[in-house]
C-alpha cells in the first residue's frame, strides 16, 4: 500500500531529477502544500525502497519489480532507515524521528508494505537472545517491524517514560501485566507493567537482528 502522495512523488521522481529541488517545490509538484509532509513521504519512499540516497544525498529511483514474474529485480536491496539507538538493559535511548542512516538489506528479510526501521543496541542484557538464533551484543542493529502482531514471548521495543528499551515479553493473563525479560549471561530482574500505564507502550516487534560488523584482521 503506497500512500498518494508517495505514488505522485514517485511518478514525479521517474520523470524529473530531484537534484536541487526544495521540499516546497516538490510540495507543489505533488499538490501537497506542507514541506515536513513532502520530506516524510520522501523518507517513507527511501524505506520502502522505491527511492534511494547516494553518498553525495542524490535521491534517484528504484525500479524495482516485486513480483513472482521477476525474482531477479525482487533480490535489489532496500534501505531502512536507522532511527538511533535502544537500550538492552534499563531504558536510557531515545527513538529519534530524525533519520540518521541507512541501512541496504534484501527485501526478503522484512514484509512488504510493513513499518520497518532500525536501531543500535546498547548494552549486553540481550546477548542469549535467540532472534531467528541470533543474540543481541553491543552494537548490532536490530529490525523493528511496527506492525507485526506481537504476541507472548516476542522480543519487543517498549518505550518506558519515553526512554527505548529491548527485551522479551511476558503477558500474564492472570496477573494483568506485562513482564519485560532480559535474556543475559548476568542475572537481571525483569521489568513489571500494568498494560494500562500511559508512560508504556510497544513499539514494534524485533524481527531480526544485523550483527555489528568486524575490523578486518591484520597480518
Amino acid at each position: 500500500m503506497i500512500h498518494d502522495i508517495q505514488r505522485k512523488l514517485l511518478s514525479y521522481a521517474r520523470e524529473n531529477s530531484l537534484d536541487g529541488k526544495t521540499l516546497r517545490e516538490l510540495g507543489e509538484a505533488v499538490g501537497e502544500t506542507h514541506p515536513q509532509k513532502v520530506k516524510h513521504h520522501l523518507e517513507q519512499l527511501i524505506a520502502k525502497g522505491h527511492l534511494q540516497r547516494d553518498e553525495t544525498g542524490s535521491i534517484t529511483v528504484v525500479e524495482t519489480d516485486y513480483s513472482n514474474n521477476n525474482p531477479a529485480l525482487y533480490n535489489s536491496l532496500i534501505s531502512i532507515p536507522i532511527r538511533g539507538a535502544a537500550n538492552c538493559g534499563p531504558a536510557q535511548a531515545i527513538v529519534s524521528d530524525e533519520v540518521e542512516g541507512y541501512l541496504r538489506i534484501s527485501p526478503r528479510l522484512v514484509s512488504q508494505g510493513h513499518r520497518v526501521f532500525a536501531l543500535r543496541a546498547i548494552g549486553s542484557s540481550m546477548n542469549r537472545a535467540a532472534i531467528k538464533g541470533s543474540p543481541i551484543n553491543e552494537g548490532d542493529y536490530v529490525l523493528v517491524d511496527q506492525d507485526e502482531q506481537v504476541k507472548d514471548g516476542d522480543y519487543v521495543l517498549s518505550i518506558i517514560d519515553g526512554l527505548a528499551n529491548i527485551k522479551r515479553l511476558g503477558i500474564d493473563l492472570q496477573q494483568q501485566q506485562f513482564v519485560l525479560f532480559s535474556e543475559s549471561s548476568t542475572q537481571r530482574a525483569p521489568i513489571v507493567i500494568d498494560p494500562e500505564d500511559r508512560d508504556y507502550y510497544i513499539n514494534g516487534k524485533v524481527i531480526r537482528v544485523i550483527k555489528a560488523p568486524t575490523e578486518p584482521s591484520q597480518a
